[in-house]
């Protein structure tokens, strides 16, 4: 496990142009705010991330003053949530997105995991009237944590054939009815 600190944005930008192109992963090490070391910020790391086609994953404590954070290079079919849709365009419009990184996000766009993650408000009109058809499924399903809804809905609407949507739509609703969440 390869681990790096940075001490500001401009220091892990120098490494991502150095090893993005050959690394499969680097541990992140970002100090705490109260730590006397300096640190490249959350933020700046994943906008500088973004930049080369990299995308922060797993976060594991370090020690009472940092903590670390797992980049990899972003893969083909991970969606882009619209925090890092936003933070991509500001780093385009800024002049500092790489060939790379932008690389992504055209494949992104190209393969349909660049639009949004949906809104856990929006229900897909099938999934709304099949959970309005049960009440009890209805009413678990209006109580899940909004990040719980947002799993279920693109589980969901990221079904490739019909018939796998319904069975999602089928389990869902079965599983919200004794107040499990699906998937």
């Amino acid at each position: 496990m390869d681990t790096f600190g940075a001490p500001d944005a401009v220091h892990w930008r120098a490494w991502l142009a150095e090893n993005a192109g050959s690394a499969r992963e680097v541990w992140l090490v970002l100090h705490h705010k109260d730590s006397p070391t300096p640190s490249v910020r959350y933020a700046e790391a994943v906008e500088q991330a973004l930049c080369f086609g990299w995308i922060d994953g797993h976060h594991r404590g370090n020690d009472e003053h940092s903590s670390r954070l797992r980049f990899t290079p972003r893969t083909p079919r991970s969606t882009w949530s619209r925090v890092n849709r936003e933070r991509a365009e500001r780093m385009i419009a800024a002049g500092l997105m790489t060939p790379a990184g932008q690389a992504v996000i055209d494949s992104a766009k190209a393969s349909g995991t660049w639009n949004p993650v949906p809104d856990p408000d929006t229900v897909p009109d099938d999934l709304r009237t099949a959970l309005e058809g049960c009440a009890p499924a209805r009413d678990h399903f209006a109580a899940f944590p909004p990040s719980t809804k947002r799993l279920i809905v693109a589980w969901v609407v990221g079904a490739k054939k019909a018939e796998t949507r319904e069975r999602r739509i089928a389990r869902t609703v079965e599983l919200a009815a004794t107040g499990v969440r699906a998937r």
